[in-house]
């Protein structure tokens, strides 16, 4: 494949703000295609976790985020390869935006703009079709859309699609005042409230925890986008991306791989449903072998487990269902105590500790968790305050803060990162390694190869035979 370009037809959905319902129209659009027998390869533009899992369900394969921010530009076309051929090489990808169109990372070190949809779409060489929230609009339509479409030149703005239309009338009115804008119209679905995906305090409740009935939304977007939107247009809008030079990301070829393959579990279920594809694979490729453990169900950690990653989800919303674990919670501890591994992210965090909103948790860390009204969110470039399994003191890496919660600064241990003038954060204790940043290990893909190796040299004990 070196040297070689690919052709993978691609489509980039975006919208002039959040809220525009793009999630739904892409996931829509992703279950239709799917129903017309192609393979999909679903991405997300940014961080967050929640809209690759519906992308995922409606794929049948994993929604893989693309963020120039956690991952650096560079890897933004070799991650969007990898995605778009593995695990089978796709016959159309569709990559949903962040925010509105144009808007980029919140910070300092960067220019406005920067990890926008935009410039990923930039980056793949991808026409972008905007999603407008009709609902409350009508002649003044034409000229939104036209502000996007020359905005920037480097963006082609290849169709609109029309979204929470009320009436074909209303419909009309908006296709007429489109016709002088220049931007074809490749559908318009209509205000369906049966269709609401329910959200909470971090946003939509993740498709992991809905289950059955998420199945059941998916099936009812994929009809909806296909009863009002052109889908062979966009595929001939999609087909007309240009073949894509470079070379997919490997794996394999960023990390050592330690020898033995030590048994790592990975934290999943409806509690711990925040994860990048990319860490388990780098784990995998660094000699791991990667189990999956359910902390709401497995009253065990698999058999013959030397490490644990814990990742992010909605541990305070299953608080007393894990806190009643004690088998799982207990040998947690005690792998901890034995020296295996662990690294948590921000629920990993609040699992490992003492308590969550009164609850015992783990009791890994010596700190007592709860939910706080304030949300805290935003990039984060941070610095390894403390040599730990994952990195050595003074490793640089960007990350993504996300939650609702707060730690109280522990007895013992030392601070994970330090990203700001406020002080350290997170906590190393012995083999353990817990903090608040989400971490996508493609941007620092030696994490992964250092835990691997860590957990090669871990004693298993005789509970996990």
């Amino acid at each position: 494949m070196r040297g070689q370009a690919m052709r993978i037809p691609r489509v980039v959905l975006a919208a002039p703000s959040s809220n525009a319902g793009k999630t739904s129209i892409a996931t829509g659009l992703i279950a239709a295609l799917t129903a017309r027998g192609l393979t999909v390869s679903p991405h997300k533009v940014g961080p967050d976790y929640i809209d690759p899992g519906y992308h995922g369900l409606a794929a049948g394969r994993p929604g893989r985020n693309l963020d120039c921010w956690l991952t650096g530009d560079e890897r933004i076309v070799p991650l969007f390869l990898h995605g778009a051929r593995t695990p089978t090489t796709a016959d159309v990808a569709v990559v949903e935006g962040v925010m509105g169109l144009f808007d980029g990372a919140a910070h300092p070190s960067v220019e406005p703009g920067y990890g926008s949809t935009a410039q990923v779409a930039a980056h793949l060489r991808a026409p972008v079709v905007l999603v407008v929230d009709a609902a409350s609009q009508a002649r003044s339509v034409a000229a939104l859309v036209h502000g996007f479409a020359t905005f920037d030149p480097s963006v082609r703005l290849g169709g609109v699609v029309l979204n929470r239309v009320g009436s074909d009338r209303h419909e009309a009115i908006l296709r007429e005042a489109l016709g002088a804008a220049g931007v074809p119209v490749l559908g318009a679905v209509r205000r369906i409230e049966a269709l609401h995906t329910p959200s909470r305090h971090l946003g939509l409740v993740p498709a992991a925890e809905r289950s059955a009935e998420a199945v059941q939304t998916v099936r009812a977007l994929a009809a909806a986008v296909e009863a009002g939107v052109d889908l062979d247009a966009v595929l001939r809008l999609a087909r007309s991306a240009p073949d894509l030079p470079g070379d997919p990301w490997n794996p394999a070829a960023e990390v050592e791989r330690t020898p033995g393959r030590p048994v790592v579990a990975v934290a999943g279920g409806p509690a711990f449903t925040f994860g990048y594809a990319e860490n388990t694979e780098l784990l995998t490729a660094a000699g791991a072998e990667v189990v999956t453990v359910d902390p709401l169900r497995d009253d065990a950690l698999p058999e013959g487990t030397r490490a644990l990653v814990v990742g992010g989800g909605f541990p305070e919303v299953h608080a007393g269902a894990l806190s009643a674990n004690s088998g799982l919670r207990t040998a947690i501890a005690a792998l901890a105590e034995a020296g295996g591994p662990v690294a948590a992210e921000c629920a990993g965090l609040l699992y490992l500790s003492r308590e969550l909103d009164g609850k015992p948790m783990c009791g890994v860390l010596d700190t007592a968790t709860a939910m706080h009204p304030r949300l805290t969110l935003g990039y984060r470039s941070a610095v390894a305050r403390t040599d730990s399994v994952l990195a050595p003191a003074g490793t640089r890496v960007r990350g993504h803060e996300f939650h609702r919660t707060t730690a109280a600064p522990p007895a013992g241990g030392s601070p994970a990162w330090q990203w700001n003038v406020d002080g350290p954060e997170g906590f190393v204790s012995g083999s353990v390694h817990a903090s608040y940043l989400h971490l996508n290990w493609a941007g620092s893909p030696t994490m992964a190869a250092r835990f691997v190796a860590a957990a090669a040299h871990v004693e298993v004990l005789s509970a996990h035979r």
